[in-house]
């Protein structure tokens, strides 16, 4: 398969690497685009087929990636839209809120396209990633699936909830993260060296998260295995949510999935 990714910043590149990994394109079947060519230099040196031209990237393309800015697409479609064939070419957009009406109303209401949201966490190869369509065959869906696969897990979703995804996934890091660097800020206050305090918050989250995704299991079951009557454990939860830890979670989730929903402005 031969790909352009339009926009080939942190996701665009992790993307890129996960076209490779997983076996669906060598680098020399990949061609990134940047406005900047001096940011194209090393992904260059490295095999990919790079230019500062979208045009010229999409001419042999079977699959289309976008990855800009929401503010930078409605240029980048009236610039590609005599470009793209929509009965050959598959689009992936990772634009977020942008609804797959705003492709179809520039490119053609044919346009098979995917959304895709994932997360920074591509780079580890843990990203939790949502997926929705307008057009996309099965065949289409399995390939975008098994790469995003390559880079953690994904689901299939509708897509009136790419918003909410777009707030619990990619926002997501963000929100986990700060409780990370919270509980490691406890872990200084009762004691710790700086160093020791985040590391042990960190393996301890990762340790969390496992318990869930590998026993399939809820939170509940596995915070009833550490918590005891009249013990430490219930003390500390008990005195988080009374300072409002789920109920601020949630509020965050909610206000966060409420600007995702805004943030791309058709013209």
């Amino acid at each position: 398969m031969k790909a352009t990714i339009i926009g080939a910043g942190n996701i665009g590149m992790a993307l890129a690497t996960g076209l490779v990994e997983s076996g669906t394109c060598t680098r020399q079947e990949i061609t990134l685009t940047r406005k900047n060519p001096k940011s194209l230099e090393a992904p260059g040196l490295e095999g990919f087929q790079t230019t500062t031209s979208n045009i010229a990237a999409v001419a042999e393309a079977d699959t289309i990636f976008i990855c800009v800015l929401p503010q930078q697409l409605n240029e980048l479609l009236e610039e590609l839209k005599d470009s793209i064939d929509c009965s050959k070419q598959l689009v992936v957009s990772v634009v977020t809120g942008a609804h797959t009406n705003a492709f179809r109303k520039i490119l053609g209401e044919d346009t098979r396209i995917i959304r895709a949201m994932p997360n920074t966490a591509m780079k580890v190869r843990e990203s939790m990633t949502c997926l929705s369509s307008a057009n996309a065959t099965a065949e289409d869906l399995n390939m975008v699936q098994s790469l995003f696969n390559t880079m953690g897990q994904s689901i299939i979703i509708e897509e009136n909830m790419m918003s909410a995804a777009t707030a619990l996934c990619a926002c997501g890091i963000a929100f986990f993260l700060r409780t990370i660097r919270a509980a490691s800020q406890g872990g200084v206050e009762i004691g710790f060296h700086a160093g020791d305090a985040l590391k042990i918050a960190a393996q301890t989250a990762l340790g969390a998260a496992k318990l869930l995704t590998e026993h399939k299991s809820h939170p509940e079951q596995e915070i009833d295995k550490v918590t005891s009557p009249k013990g430490c454990t219930i003390a500390g939860l008990n005195e988080m949510e009374h300072q409002g830890l789920s109920s601020a979670m949630i509020k965050g989730i909610k206000l966060s999935a409420n600007i995702a929903n805004n943030l791309y402005t058709a013209s």
